[in-house]
């Protein structure tokens, strides 16, 4: 018994221990992944600095596409302010009235357009157009808030009563009604306003014009002539 059981122990021991064939295996396995890592390691770093070069040129170009739109289409530009014309209505002396014969009642109309060039709109305070002759306020006209849209032009009609009687002192008062004459006016309009483009370029605006004309007066024609107008803007 003791003879067989050593010869069946001498059959089993060379298939108990074949491990020595693993370890090559192992340090094959080990030795690829870290022949793997450094090329990981560049292609992500290669990813990052992609993106990020790409997110510096995007920045780079929005920045000078910001510029050229700032100086060309974002660009405030002043609005213009236009007398197109100054009409005379209105007209009642008192030598025909049978009222005091050196009153004179008279109601100028001025038509003035308002254009805006700009890619916003333009809104503009209550404003006023004052009259004088000689230096002297013979009337002034009020004008209420309002908005010109982009690229769009608005007419409004300032009316304002002429304090005439104030004219005629400073003439041969009746007689100037009868012969007939020629008196220079001048007006000044002060305009208050402001654009405001996408709430980045903002600016307020000054528009003042300055105006000369003729008011021919007689007791049987009365017209305005001679009209001539100057704008700046501040």
């Amino acid at each position: 018994m003791d003879t067989k059981t050593m010869a069946e122990n001498d059959q089993v021991k060379p298939f108990t221990a074949p491990s020595p064939t693993v370890n090559p295996i192992n340090s094959d396995e080990e030795g690829g992944a870290t022949g793997w890592r450094p090329v990981r390691y560049l292609r992500k770093r290669r990813c990052a600095l992609w993106c990020c070069g790409c997110c510096g040129l995007t920045v780079v170009i929005l920045g000078i596409v910001i510029l050229i739109l700032s100086l060309t289409v974002f660009k405030v530009k002043d609005p213009t302010l236009t007398m197109n014309s100054i009409s005379l209505s209105g007209f009642d002396s008192g030598i025909f009235s049978g009222n005091d014969p050196g009153s004179l009642n008279a109601t100028l109309t001025a038509d003035i357009s308002i254009k805006n060039p700009n890619v916003a709109s333009f809104k503009f305070d209550n404003s006023t157009t004052e009259f004088y002759y000689h230096g002297k306020t013979v009337g002034v006209a009020y004008a209420p808030n309002g908005k010109v849209s982009a690229h769009r032009t608005v007419r409004m009609n300032v009316t304002v009563d002429v304090l005439v009687d104030q004219v005629l002192l400073r003439t041969n008062g009746t007689m100037s009604l009868i012969t007939g004459s020629e008196l220079s006016l001048t007006s000044y309009t002060d305009l208050n306003g402001r654009v405001d483009v996408l709430g980045i370029y903002k600016r307020h605006i000054d528009v003042r014009m300055n105006c000369s004309m003729n008011l021919e007066v007689s007791a049987l024609s009365q017209e305005i002539t001679n009209t001539v107008c100057a704008a700046n803007v501040e």
